[in-house]
């Protein structure tokens, strides 16, 4: 939930800008949709972690307290890291594509803070599954 509630911000936060932006540089438009592409990707990293965990689900006397608490804790840790890379996406994907728009010279840099924010759902995760496999 709380990685899709991140991946949504993010998406709809580099929307906006690029709406504003694509009223002044229509030409701009496709270019500058690389902010939503990666905030959807974030959402895909907790898709990833679903669909294991739920694989591993088992019957109550299989299942035990220890596998679910680690379980849980793999969700938390793809969730909230996921939310994290959906904010910072979102601003940085608003401010940039709207400074891009003034200035094209602006645009690698925010492709490169784009995608710091971005490794900071791959972070959540590489310690998701590093935490299911235990």
């Amino acid at each position: 939930m709380w990685l899709a509630l991140g991946a949504a911000y993010g998406t709809a936060k580099s929307g906006t800008g690029i709406a504003a932006m694509s009223v002044m540089r229509p030409e701009l438009i496709m270019k500058s949709i690389i902010p939503v592409v990666m905030a959807g990707i974030i959402a895909i990293y907790g898709l990833v972690v679903a669909v294991l965990i739920a694989g591993a689900l088992e019957k109550a006397p299989g299942y035990t307290l220890y596998k679910g608490f680690i379980h849980l804790g793999a969700g938390l840790a793809v969730g909230f890291s996921g939310l994290a890379a959906g904010f910072a996406i979102g601003i940085v994907g608003d401010a940039g594509v709207r400074g891009t728009a003034q200035q094209p010279r602006l645009f690698v840099g925010m492709i490169l803070i784009l995608i710091f924010a971005e490794v900071l759902g791959l972070y959540g995760l590489i310690v998701a599954i590093y935490l299911y496999t235990k």
